[in-house]
């Protein structure tokens, strides 16, 4: 499940500071209720988009990879609109508008459900990638959390499909492109996707039934389950509480990012209802009530109050005929579920809130948030002002050459930019940015720097070229409408709710060319668009408020503390008759929990059958050549004018010492300026110019070999047209780049530092995987170089020797780029029509020359981490365990397409049910990585440790013992088949065609494998028993990002010398 929080932060993934000559930013922080491992599946490597585009706002705040083209024109021509005959009424149905939408070539439905008044938009076009979601406005009045536990818990079972998830076994046998629910500050959504027609009418059926008619509003057990409940396995144990949603927001809780954009909305809204937190404060979650619960699901949770979304290329007729059958059930009702409007305040504010930090002393002490906030205006602004902000937005902060960002990373008073500007997806649009690893006596400088600099923008403006630039990039991404793997559909879906939701036109958010032509006409006459803007919204706005979050290195022990005590005294206020019953209740719910469904049961979910599944694996257009002794991949495939290319270069040549210095090399290379340009221009030059242009370290370990595939890729995407100064630009920064900027370096140093901390809280599973991938393989060693709690390490020295060694930094800098830039060994990949892959030879032929021909050969890296058990302490409530071995060498396995069904399977059964559903878990599954071997076991968000090891320990048992009926396997099969088949763009396709090809994954043994998968045997599941032994044995290593004081419970107490290392990052 993912649950928003809609004030933006910084991206904390490790790759986003690697190399991008624009910001990660991104509208919501997502927590997804599934936290699989993008490692690659039969060479399908995943290149998944965090960014959800809601609005048109956040749809221009979205792009990972740089900035966009003047000629965005030429990127999407519309579509003529066809001729749709459709249906007045129908079903019960009465179409109130009809429109050609050429944005996005759709004809555009609005009907109206007679009975209940629900509304369903229809979008009918061309798109295979099908989209359902159902969704309901739910504002709160208080911080129990009730729509965010609701989201869980609707689809823990429903009248017509009655076992405890149907959700999961969609999971477990569905080809589904999107599955899973979000809560908002003021709504919930969920939403489905598929190609396959069948498998998205089930979907769709499924989730009708789970919000429309539910189980959990009579079984308090599902409530105890996903929202809290006392827990007590004896009467001499300390009493405690779990519950799924309760530990998901004790992790947020713990991540100071997280504490800051909740004080910032808060703050904001002080009297409506995001003044409150809809995903629920751990403080506040166990006062709420079963009687509670249900009666908000009987409040909101009716037709009256929905509104129905279907986009894609199915029947029109028939999506009305499957929504009739559930709506018809109901009679119309008043709702009332208005989200009111936070009145202007007409003072200036400033908010003091704490967070639990860890220790230190100096330089290492922790530092405070800092943040200047504005709460725009009472209502939506009008589509043209909202164009006309988010242009300002990108001109301020869309790129680290944004003058408004670029003052702030400047100033020295922080580490790393926090706020990410301008967010529309509320009813009310916001204004957020500040800086964080500040120190605190320097709090009001960070204030006085923001409105300094906004004086001046006011006054100055900004340059043709920065107009220019923001002018094609917002354009260029608009028209292309690249998701990634997001479906399209569903980014439409809640782009329109942004207006749909607040009983505004769900149409107007779609329609942008005209208002995008008018706001052009006006920078061209030469207007002043921007100083108004500036000055009437912000400076003249006093609905301002300065949030400072300090840091508190006692607050997580007096949390702790406090929740203990509290519990304690519970306990003694018991008698033993309620201590029994509470004993009896944590016993009845571990036994519902660890039943499962009985086949009969769970033949009521609707499944595909094995025949309904193609049996030959889909290729890739993919014809290889060289040139100059480069290898060339060209894919010749539909893209709308635009020419997607990567550059691969060796990076084996470079010894071990310069590994962890290379994400900031390639950051380095477009973010100092070139020897005629300096950093602003190249900024704006990559943004007039190319559609994206970014550098970035890539690490693999390939199937039978000992050292990594690894190359430093340059990525780009442009019109076709302006191929040839993408290909120059590259050329410019590869050979030119300045490296000399010791300033911006540190700067940036101290930004990837920020980064990384937070990550370690926030995303302590991934730690933990990367520190077991690097006990075991050269490549996961590289990769925890570049990347993990080494990189935090070396980033933290590095940070020192700036200011002691700034020459050596730089000659190193220098060393990296002589020792890669040359044509041995590189790779180029193309994706893009025949005719611009035709077109565009010429030009790559003049940009190959232009690299160095020499020959460097390749160093042995050859490193490891010693392999032990490790416990990286940070201030949290919440562990994320790992544990792993390596199957290839420790097992001696021969890998077998089965391997795929039986992860997925255990994912959505065993450590489903007995590290998520019954530990209390946000989050329990495996990671089998085929190329080198490695399986992992991870917990997300976690309130157990020792427990969470002892059952991926039982996974063995669980399969020797397995009884599988035939549905069951048959399911586990397909839900492989739609991992492998997943849905992708074109630019995605060459991509993941270009990774198979650098690790020799040929179509013959896709299909070998798909064969396999399709054979999958319940013999299989047993055999691989005996495979897994090997990750519960001698071999295998346990690393668990924990507190410190859990950590030493472990170690001391619970099971004697458990860790070998414990290591205290935060």
């Amino acid at each position: 499940m993912l649950q928003f929080s809609l004030t933006s932060g910084q991206c904390r993934a490790f790759t986003a500071l690697a190399g991008q000559s624009r910001p990660a930013r991104k509208p919501a922080q997502l927590f997804s209720r599934h936290m699989p491992l993008s490692k690659g599946f039969l060479g399908d490597v995943r290149f998944a988009r965090a960014a959800l585009p809601t609005t048109l706002a956040t749809a221009c705040q979205t792009k990972r990879h740089g900035t966009f083209v003047v000629n965005a024109q030429a990127v999407a021509a519309p579509a003529a609109e066809p001729t749709v005959q459709v249906s007045t009424d129908i079903h019960g149905f009465h179409l109130e508008r009809q429109q050609w939408v050429a944005e996005y070539n759709s004809t555009v439905l609005l009907y109206r459900h007679e009975k209940t008044g629900a509304q369903v938009m229809s979008l009918l076009n061309k798109d295979e990638n099908k989209t359902f979601g159902a969704v309901f406005r739910t504002p709160v009045e208080n911080s129990k959390g009730i729509p965010h536990i609701l989201e869980h818990s609707v689809l823990c079972g429903s009248k017509k499909y009655p076992i405890k998830e149907p959700f999961v076994e969609l999971m477990k046998g569905s080809l589904n492109t999107f599955l899973n629910a979000f809560t908002y500050p003021d709504r919930t959504c969920y939403p489905v996707a598929s190609t396959n027609l069948q498998d998205y009418y089930n979907l769709v059926d499924v989730y009708l039934d789970a919000v429309l008619q539910p189980r959990c509003v009579t079984d308090p057990q599902t409530f105890a389950q996903e929202g809290w409940h006392y827990e007590l396995d004896d009467a001499k144990d300390d009493i405690t509480r779990k519950g799924v949603v309760f530990n998901e927001m004790k992790g947020v809780y713990s991540s100071p990012d997280s504490v800051n954009q909740r004080a910032v909305q808060h703050s904001l809204f002080p009297d409506n209802t995001y003044g409150e937190d809809s995903g629920g404060d751990p403080k506040v979650i166990p006062e709420l009530t079963f009687e509670e619960f249900k009666d908000f699901h009987g409040r909101y949770y009716h037709p009256s109050n929905a509104r129905f979304w279907f986009y894609g290329d199915d029947p029109a007729d028939e999506r009305l005929l499957l929504l009739s059958k559930y709506l018809d059930q109901f009679e119309a009702r008043p709702v009332d579920s208005t989200v009111h409007a936070q009145p202007l305040k007409q003072e200036v504010r400033k908010v003091v809130e704490h967070y639990a930090a860890g220790e230190g002393q100096g330089e290492d002490a922790p530092k405070a948030f800092v943040s200047v906030n504005w709460l725009l205006a009472e209502e939506h602004v009008d589509l043209e002002t909202e164009l006309a902000w988010d242009f300002l937005d990108y001109l301020m902060l869309g790129t680290s050459a944004a003058p408004l960002r670029r003052a702030l990373t400047e100033s020295g008073l922080g580490e790393s930019i926090i706020g990410g500007g301008l967010s529309g997806e509320l009813r009310q649009p916001t204004f957020s940015l500040g800086l964080k690893g500040v120190d605190p006596a320097n709090a009001q400088k960070v204030e006085e720097l923001v409105l300094s600099e906004l004086e001046k923008l006011k006054t100055s403006g900004f340059t043709s070229t920065a107009v220019e630039a923001a002018l094609n990039s917002i354009e260029f991404d608009l028209r292309e409408n690249n998701t990634g793997s997001f479906p399209r559909g569903l980014s439409l879906m809640l782009r329109s709710m942004s207006s749909w939701i607040y009983d505004k036109d769900p149409f107007q958010p779609l329609q942008w060319t005209d208002a995008l032509e008018h706001f052009k006409g006006r920078i061209a006459s030469g207007e002043d668009v921007f100083g108004p803007l500036i000055e009437k919204y912000l400076l003249s706005n006093k609905h301002r408020v300065t949030v400072e979050l300090l840091p508190d290195q006692h607050l997580a022990a007096k949390e702790d503390e406090a929740e203990k005590a509290e519990l304690a005294a519970f306990k003694k206020k018991l008698v033993d008759s309620e201590l029994q019953e509470v004993i009896r209740s944590t016993q009845e719910l571990k036994e519902r929990q660890e039943t499962p469904d009985t086949p009969e049961a769970l033949a009521c979910v609707p499944t595909l059958l094995i025949s309904d599944i193609p049996k030959e694996a889909s290729s890739i257009p993919t014809a290889l050549e060289e040139s100059q002794g480069v290898t060339l991949l060209n894919h010749d495939l539909f893209t709308n004018d635009i020419l997607y290319m990567e550059v691969a270069l060796d990076m084996r040549p470079l010894p071990t010492e310069l590994l962890p210095l290379m994400p900031l090399f390639c950051r380095s290379l477009t973010q100092m300026g070139t020897q005629k340009e300096d950093f602003v221009t190249l900024t704006e030059r990559i943004g007039r110019k190319t559609g994206g242009l970014s550098f970035s370290p890539f690490t693999a370990h390939k199937r039978g070999q000992a050292e990594p595939q690894a190359y430093l890729v340059v990525r780009g995407k442009v019109t076709a047209s302006k191929a040839p100064d993408m290909l120059d630009l590259m050329r410019d920064v590869l050979l030119t780049a300045r490296l000399d900027d010791k300033e911006r370096f540190k700067q940036m140093v101290l930004e990837t530092k920020s980064g990384l901390e937070g990550a370690v809280i926030g995303g302590g599973h991934s730690i933990a995987a990367a520190r077991l991938d690097a006990q075991r393989s050269v490549a996961g060693w590289v990769s925890e170089q570049m990347g993990g709690l080494s990189y935090l390490f070396y980033i933290r020295d590095l940070a020192n020797r700036i200011d002691s060694d700034w020459e050596g930094v730089k000659a190193d800098l220098h060393r990296i780029r002589d020792i890669l830039l040359q044509r041995r060994g590189a790779l180029v990949n193309l994706t893009a029509d025949d005719h611009t892959l035709s077109s565009v030879r010429p030009h790559l032929d003049d940009f190959l020359s232009s690299l160095p021909a020499e020959s460097a050969q390749p160093t042995s890296w050859g490193q490891m981490l010693q392999p032990c058990n490790e416990a990286i302490t940070v201030p949290t409530q919440v562990n994320y365990v790992g544990k792993a071995a390596n199957l290839y060498e420790d097992a001696g396995y021969n890998l077998h397409g089965s391997a795929y069904v039986i992860n997925k399977y255990l994912g959505t059964t065993w450590l489903w049910d007995r590290v998520r559903v019954s530990g209390g878990a946000y989050g329990g599954f495996s990671d089998f990585d085929s190329h080198s071997g490695m399986f992992t076991y991870l917990s997300y968000r976690d309130p157990n440790l020792l427990k969470t090891v002892d059952n991926y320990d039982g996974t063995v048992e669980f399969l020797r013992k397995l009884e599988l009926d035939n549905d069951s396997l048959t399911k586990s099969i397909i839900g492989t088949i739609g991992d492998v088949d997943s849905y992708q763009l074109p630019d995605s396709k060459g991509r993941t065609a270009f990774m198979r090809h650098i690790l020799s994954i040929s179509d013959a043994e896709r299909q070998e494998r798909r064969e396999q998968i399709l054979g999958t045997s319940l013999k299989d599941f047993r055999d691989f028993a005996d495979v897994l032994e090997c990750v519960r044995g001698d071999k295998a290593r346990v690393v668990a990002v924990t507190s410190s004081s859990r950590a030493n419970e472990v170690n001391d107490t619970e099971r004697p010398g458990f860790f070998d290392s414990i290591t205290k990052v935060l």
